[in-house]
């Protein structure tokens, strides 16, 4: 039977500077400040794609639809590699050499890969949720005098924003552990953090249960936001309660 050792966690690091749980910790601060730039970068980018593939056909539908068909149909992982390795290499050298070199360059190229692997996905679903409205409402929009534009935002959009609440938690949540992928690359988040754990205390069953356990809440804490959130705009102002008499 297997001996468990919680006390592993006070003991001190390689470094000689912090015990454990404080590098799992800082690990932890690093996934999530990657997950939240990544997700910032993942809404921006692919809302305005996703509402833009539902335009009438034009050369700018085209070049959304080649955006997320690249990014969706290339592995993460690869990705990251590309991002790291082969970017750089393609620009000015000062410029290249900062990226691969820099303080911050595995956590910047994690969340610009991150963001836009991402964005792709979301664009995806933000376009899903547009064609699930009432052609109906468009029209009513332009018949009123609206721009497509100003019906886009003031009517279209909100609405499929609201749709999608649930398969945007389900991203996010992807997201959180497509986190640990940036590991290949140097970033030492709580993954990185916790392989280091078990290579040097040999307590592999400890380092990563307490890893689990990190996730576990992480997502959960996200499950239990978004669900508020989803509950918060179930219903549109002016609309009558589900169910009720017409």
């Amino acid at each position: 039977m297997y001996d468990w050792n919680w006390n592993v966690l006070f003991e001190l690091s390689p470094g000689g500077d912090l015990p454990y749980w404080k590098t799992l910790a800082e690990g932890t601060v690093w996934t999530v400040s990657t997950a939240i730039s990544a997700v910032l970068i993942a809404l921006l980018a692919g809302v305005p794609l996703g509402a833009a593939r539902t335009m009438p056909r034009n050369g700018l539908v085209k070049l959304c639809d080649l955006y997320v068909e690249f990014f969706r149909n290339i592995p993460l992982l690869v990705q990251l590699f590309l991002w790291f390795f082969v970017v750089p290499e393609l620009l000015p050298m000062e410029l290249g050499d900062s990226i691969k070199t820099g303080e911050y360059s595995s956590f910047l190229t994690s969340v610009v890969c991150l963001g836009l692997f991402t964005s792709a996905r979301i664009a995806e679903q933000f376009k899903s949720g547009i064609n699930s409205l009432p052609r109906g409402q468009l029209n009513a929009g332009l018949a009123l005098g609206l721009t497509r534009l100003q019906a886009y935002r003031l009517i279209l959009v909100p609405q499929a924003l609201r749709l999608i609440v649930p398969p945007l938690t389900s991203e996010m949540i992807n997201l959180v552990k497509n986190t640990s992928v940036a590991l290949t690359i140097g970033l030492v988040e709580l993954t990185s953090r916790t392989r280091a754990m078990q290579e040097f205390s040999f307590r592999i069953f400890e380092a990563f249960t307490v890893a689990t356990l990190i996730y576990l809440v992480l997502n959960g804490t996200i499950v239990l936001a978004m669900g508020r959130v989803e509950r918060h705009f179930r219903q549109l102002p002016g609309q009558k309660p589900t169910g009720s008499a017409k």
